[in-house]
């Protein structure tokens, strides 16, 4: 049986050229992108000047306060993926004594203690340190005007705002003054500005220029030297200041009680983005590059070589036999991820081998499982976490003499990446951005955090904490525990496809859990059936929830199933036939894919993005 063809009809087309691509998930990104390539700049400039436009113009996905993971290869090593490490630790007050001491036994969804050291700044200003060509003050040049002068918002902005304004006015009152100017929640396409955030940057590129109040820095001599005297005011100057002054004063959690952060000056100090090796796989003749298991990343890889043991006709995605294997075979890499991934010593190269990937794939069936079945490791024993299928916080009674029990309503609008609900609503994302230029050079990189629904705005610097802390555990033992110093295990997963000896594809995707399920959907479609890239990402998708969700609250649905209607009845019955509990979620709800690729041999580049929601665009020539 051959693999389903791909529909003749794409939404957009798949872009074509020889100068440069971007696409990103916002059209002003991935315009700044490109302006940047044409003016001289290479794929660093381009993607980093994206990236602080996202965190202006999508602050209900990322924000400067948050993190990110990027992976890249350069025009001189084409052939080593790099990963952008901008994942910042727990803090050194982040103890489960601590946070059990406040009466808690989840890491709170939103609030100050949820919030891990900002990495994404200091990542991006590292990258473009060392592999960029322009000053700090060219390419921070897009975002500061489009903060301080304003930009057409997006009503998801509008949305995210008007879904947690109740909780902004009772308990933020700093992000009501920032998001509901007024007591007005914005409205779709007005011009909406945020003088404070464009403030801030300013003063990073003043520090840069020897004018700033950076720790220890003088007048800048080189381009390199400007870009870290920058990074030494974001992590030591005014920005670690005000930060450190925000989480002192109590706020509202998703728990329904108010905490303090525990984040300071000196955790931001000690706190600098870095490069690693990648985590790879071979699959059909291409090497594809992931992160390492402080991220989920490698859980793509495990269902990779599970599903190469498997004919062409067991994956494809459009068929009944190929979904259900495909769903199958994520629920074990997904599981190993939660009884094995962490910062800490992860045994990667015996869950990547194939003799594991062949002990996996035979428990794979004809009917869905419904059990949470992580894999033996030699002298490893799997962490179970508790298996929640609903959650009811413990009842605590608040600084306002309510309970602390209820999560629903104002707090738990806040909690979680925002990703995609169980019915397939789109509650927003994170972000992402792929960049190749005329030279080679290629970057695909994930930010997030920060969400303005994340914690109450810092008034000064116009951008609040993330919350990644929730990723981890208040159980000791686990591979993700609460610990000092060490990094939350991010759902951020982009990706690098190399062959011949060199990156053919930059990929990624916003959505969570759901981030490289979507992703192996456009890998198999590419790599075994052929596909365009427009055509893998306009193609239909679907993804399992049997596994903890890696948000607060952390509950899972055994045997769960979202899909797109458009995957067709006869394969959605069949998959219910299987025991699969289908969650149908319309025709055009899931995956929020985007992709460049170059073809090394002659140089022709590619690009393609996400039309689900209407937000996400490429660009090139």
């Amino acid at each position: 049986m051959s693999f389903t063809p791909p529909d003749p009809f794409t939404t957009r087309p798949t872009l074509r050229g020889t100068f440069g691509m971007a696409a990103s998930t916002h059209w002003l990104a991935t315009a700044t992108a490109q302006s940047v390539l044409e003016r001289g700049g290479n794929a660093f400039d381009a993607a980093t000047a994206a990236a602080f436009v996202l965190h202006v113009v999508e602050p209900h996905l990322n924000g400067p306060g948050g993190d990110l993971t990027g992976l890249f290869s350069t025009a001189e090593e084409p052939g080593r993926p790099v990963v952008l490490m901008g994942q910042g630790p727990a803090p050194a007050g982040a103890t489960v004594q601590h946070y059990r001491g406040e009466g808690l036994e989840l890491v709170p969804g939103s609030g100050p203690l949820a919030a891990a050291v900002p990495g994404a700044v200091d990542a991006w200003l590292l990258l473009l340190r060392d592999h960029g060509t322009w000053e700090l003050a060219e390419v921070l040049d897009f975002a500061i005007a489009y903060a301080r002068d304003g930009h057409p918002v997006l009503g998801r902005v509008c949305g995210t705002i008007s879904a947690v304004s109740e909780l902004f006015r009772d308990h933020w009152p700093t992000s009501a003054d920032l998001w509901m100017p007024g007591g007005r929640i914005p409205e779709e396409g007005e011009l909406v500005r945020n003088p404070a955030h464009a403030r801030t940057l300013q003063r990073l590129v003043q520090a840069g220029a020897g004018i700033g109040e950076a720790v220890g820095a003088t007048a800048g001599h080189t381009r390199e030297s400007r870009i870290d005297a920058a990074r030494r005011e974001w992590s030591e100057g005014f920005v670690a200041r005000a930060v450190a002054k925000a989480v002192q004063t109590p706020h509202r959690h998703s728990s329904g009680t108010d905490h303090r952060g525990v984040l300071t000056m000196a955790d931001m100090a000690g706190f600098r983005a870095g490069y690693e090796e990648a985590a790879t796989l071979e699959f059909r003749g291409h090497r594809i590059a992931k992160t390492g298991p402080w991220g989920q990343g490698p859980a793509l890889l495990q269902t990779l070589a599970i599903l190469d043991g498997f004919d062409d006709e067991h994956l494809d995605p459009s068929t009944e036999l190929g979904a259900h294997t495909i769903l199958e075979a994520l629920k074990l890499a997904l599981a190993d991820r939660e009884a094995y991934y962490g910062d800490a010593d992860v045994p990667l190269d015996y869950l990547l081998s194939a003799d594991y990937a062949a002990e996996r794939r035979q428990l794979i069936t004809e009917q869905a499982s419904h059990e949470f079945r992580p894999g033996r490791v030699p002298g490893r024993e799997p962490y179970i976490p508790q298996l929640r299928t609903e959650y009811v916080a413990p009842a605590l009674t608040g600084d306002d003499g309510g309970s602390g029990g209820d999560v629903s309503g104002d707090a738990a609008a806040a909690v979680g990446e925002p990703t995609v609900g169980p019915t397939g609503e789109t509650r927003g994302d994170t972000c992402h951005i792929d960049v190749v230029d005329r030279w080679g050079n290629m970057v695909s990189a994930t930010p997030s955090g920060g969400w303005l629904q994340s914690s109450p705005a810092i008034p000064e610097l116009g951008f609040c904490l993330g919350t990644r802390l929730q990723m981890t555990w208040l159980e000791p033992g686990t591979p993700s525990t609460l610990t000092p110093g060490k990094r939350p295990r991010t759902t951020l997963t982009p990706t690098l496809v190399l062959r011949d000896g060199g990156a053919v594809v930059a990929l990624g995707s916003p959505g969570g859990d759901q981030q490289d399920q979507w992703q192996l959907l456009y890998l198999l479609r590419t790599i075994v059936g052929g596909y365009s890239p427009q055509q893998a990402i306009d193609a239909p998708a679907f993804h399992t929830t049997s596994m903890p969700g890696s948000f607060w609250p952390r509950t899972w649905e055994p045997g769960g199933a979202v899909v797109e209607d458009r995957l067709g009845n006869d394969v959605i019955t069949g998959l219910e036939r299987r025991g699969h509990r289908i969650t149908r979620a319309g025709d055009w709800t899931l995956g929020r894919l985007s992709a460049v690729v170059r073809d090394p041999a002659t140089g022709v580049l590619q690009a393609a993005a996400n039309p689900r929601g209407a937000q996400g665009y490429a660009a090139g020539r």
